[in-house]
């Protein structure tokens, strides 16, 4: 029988790579990371262990070991017993998954493969469990079949009745008690922190250095040398590369004065401490860069700089963005906006957009001097323009092909102001013809002042930007410090305004988006229990495992301090179709004894008894499932974790309170129902 329900597993990878083959989802981390053995055996399971109790009456009843076609025309009926609850707790969970494809932008392309995938491997498996399954257990359970517990079931049996026994007696403070859990689990979800998703150890380091703008190429490749050799003194570094100026194919521009420079660093297993947590590595190499005169640094990772740039346009994870017209003022409040996210706990790389800093060399005419001498601003610009930009001297012809041979002052006299005040400008011809000249500098101003080094705009506005990377907290929390210190602390004239950009845009976003479609898949899954039961009242007893679900799940995520995020909203989502599933087994099972006439009492005590195990096994292989993707430490499992913390938790808390809370809440709903009504609903829907 184990190895019967261990072989779906194959047999549903096998469909679903197909079905992945056709739909063109890749494999990898979110496709197949987000696969849960558990899900996919769950039909698999509710089937082979009715299947086996009804062997075991059957071989009880008759004294002897089942002929062929006893077996199967067994397995059929058994099948036939728990094939709608098992259908409908397939289709339920499939249709959880559904508000994840309403997801679109970043999240929807990272959560879409993964959504697909379950679909797919839940559809093959629900196939599976309908026809392989009943006909493997009638073909090849031969023998003699016993309805014996295991000592592990024995001991859950001998805890289990007390406690079902006190949850029926005081059911209404058990049904109390699971309310002020979900009130106080809803409250801490509220103080909880909040990030788009996890961020990925990428296993590098991306720093960008900044430099003065103007800094020329000799001098910034000077710069970038002796950081480089510094870096390169820790041991934990393999090799240090950079990228600096515009290539031929410009895909990412930028000056001289910028660099970008990528640590790859060894494997843990090189280090001479294998076990040096990353953030250390990174504020020794922090404290150690900062040693190298003239630059500014900001800290990240390849990938996720890339990931910020596209997001926000900027590369770090927090941009507040200040807009209005004059620069000095744009300046003069991004100042103030520095100082005051410099001061938000978690804080880390913080700066201004260098918007000035590049030397300029401003000629300014001295109209007065050149009325004097007769000559015009025209005289001036003539010859400053040929001695600094350059004047074309003549032509190149290669073949078919002309180049322009253009003529300027050598760098050492353009780059020197006491040089450019000796060019001579011509005087207008005399009586005879002759020509005088008069140094620049007696007709001009001449002096180097700083001026923009850029303007950026957005929406045709002009902006200055505050960057900030947030280290060793949630990003939700950060932000919101920060606006609340911004709106308080920074004044703005009228005129200029604030923004705030980074990846937290996206789960406002998805939030947002998630906020519509969530309510309304768990009303179409409301809608198919009430079509499995035909009675609102059971179909909201089993759909209050939900909320308790959940519970479960916010506390494991601040057991192990782990804030929410999209990741996490994912696992919450997965969580409700498992958590209905435990619920609708009992509860099909509980109104098949009352069809059978059975007291209320006694349905509810034996129908919770009977499904003990077959609700402790959907539950731990459900668990299970994930519990190498809650503890896995490779690569993405960053991302993976809060997925499987949430589902873990939340599978954990449901079982305990669906074996407990639900019983309770079926008698105190039911206590008044006259039993021929009930016997009526219990009918109307057969399990």
């Amino acid at each position: 029988a184990a190895l019967i329900t261990a072989a779906i597993i194959p047999f549903s990878m096998l469909l679903t790579i197909t079905g992945m083959v056709q739909t063109r989802v890749s494999g990898n981390l979110m496709s197949l990371g987000a696969l849960d053995f558990g899900l996919i055996v769950d039909g698999a399971v509710i089937i082979v262990e009715n299947c086996l109790r009804r062997f075991g009456e059957a071989q009880h009843r008759l004294g002897r070991v089942l002929t062929h076609d006893e077996r199967f025309n067994l397995a059929t009926t058994a099948t036939d017993e728990v094939i709608r609850p098992s259908m409908f707790g397939v289709l339920i969970i499939t249709l959880v998954y559904v508000p994840i494809f309403a997801l679109t932008g970043v999240e929807g392309k990272m959560f879409h493969p993964m959504a697909i995938t379950v679909v797919i491997a839940l559809t093959a498996a629900m196939l599976l469990s309908l026809t392989f399954v009943p006909a493997a257990v009638a073909l090849f359970v031969t023998g003699k079949v016993e309805e014996k517990e295991s000592p592990v079931m024995r001991g859950a049996r001998r805890l289990y009745q007390p406690a079902l026994e006190t949850a029926l007696r005081l059911r209404i403070a058990f049904v109390a008690g699971a309310v002020v859990l979900v009130l106080l689990a809803g409250f801490a979800a509220s103080r909880m922190g909040s990030e788009f998703v996890p961020n990925l150890d990428e296993g590098d380091i991306a720093l960008h250095a900044l430099r003065i703008p103007g800094t020329s190429l000799t001098q910034a490749i000077g710069m970038q040398t002796a950081l480089e050799a510094r870096i390169k003194r820790f041991p934990e570094v393999e090799r240090v590369v950079a990228k600096m100026g515009t290539a031929e194919v410009a895909t990412d521009p930028m000056p001289p004065s910028v660099a970008d420079t990528f640590i790859m660093l060894k494997d843990r297993k090189d280090w001479p401490d294998p076990r040096k947590p990353r953030a250390k590595l990174l504020a020794e190499l922090q404290a150690a860069v900062a040693e190298v005169p003239g630059n500014n640094y900001e800290f990240t990772q390849p990938i996720q700089m890339r990931f910020n740039e596209l997001l926000s346009g900027v590369r770090a994870d927090v941009a507040v963005k200040v807009f209005g017209d004059d620069l000095e003022q744009l300046l003069a409040i991004g100042k103030s906006v520095e100082g005051v996210v410099d001061d938000v706990e978690g804080a880390e790389d913080v700066g201004v957009e260098q918007i000035t800093g590049l030397p300029v060399l401003q000629i300014t005419p001295d109209r007065a001097a050149l009325a004097r001498l007769g000559l015009n601003v025209d005289d001036v610009q003539d010859v400053v323009s040929a001695s600094l930009g350059g004047a074309v001297a003549g032509q190149i012809f290669e073949g078919d092909r002309r180049f322009d041979v253009i003529v300027r002052l050598p760098e050492a006299i353009r780059s020197n102001v006491d040089e450019i005040g000796r060019l001579r400008v011509p005087l207008p011809a005399t009586a005879d013809g002759t020509r005088g000249f008069v140094p620049l500098a007696d007709v001009a101003r001449i002096e180097v002042e700083i001026g923009p080094n850029q303007i950026s705009r957005e929406n045709g506005k002009r902006r200055v930007v505050v960057t900030a990377n947030v280290r060793g907290r949630d990003l939700g929390s950060f932000i919101q410090e920060v606006q609340q210190k911004v709106g308080s602390e920074v004044d703005l004239p009228s005129g200029y305004w604030v923004s705030y950009g980074g990846t937290f845009e996206q789960l406002i976003s998805a939030a947002k988006r998630l906020q519509l479609v969530v309510p309304v898949a768990l009303l179409l899954i409301f809608g198919l229990l009430y079509a499995l039961f035909r009675s609102v009242k059971d179909a909201a007893i089993v759909f209050s495992g939900v909320p308790l679900a959940l519970t479960g799940g916010v506390a494991a995520l601040m057991i192990r301090g782990l804030p929410l995020s999209i990741s996490a909203g994912i696992g919450f989502i997965a969580l409700s179709g498992v958590a209905v599933l435990n619920g609708v087994v009992m509860v099909s099972f509980i109104r098949t004894l009352l069809t059978e006439g059975r007291p209320l009492d006694d349905a509810i005590r034996e129908g919770a008894l009977t499904r003990l195990r077959p609700v402790l096994m959907t539950a731990l292989v459900a668990s299970l499932g994930f519990v190498p993707m809650a503890f896995n430490v490779g690569a993405g499992a960053e991302v993976q974790r809060p997925l499987a913390t949430v589902v873990i938790g939340g599978v954990i808390s449901s079982t305990l309170l669906t074996l407990l809370v639900l019983p309770a809440l079926y008698a105190l709903v039911h206590r008044r129902r006259p039993s021929a009504s009930l016997d009526r609903s219990a009918r109307a829907a057969p399990s």
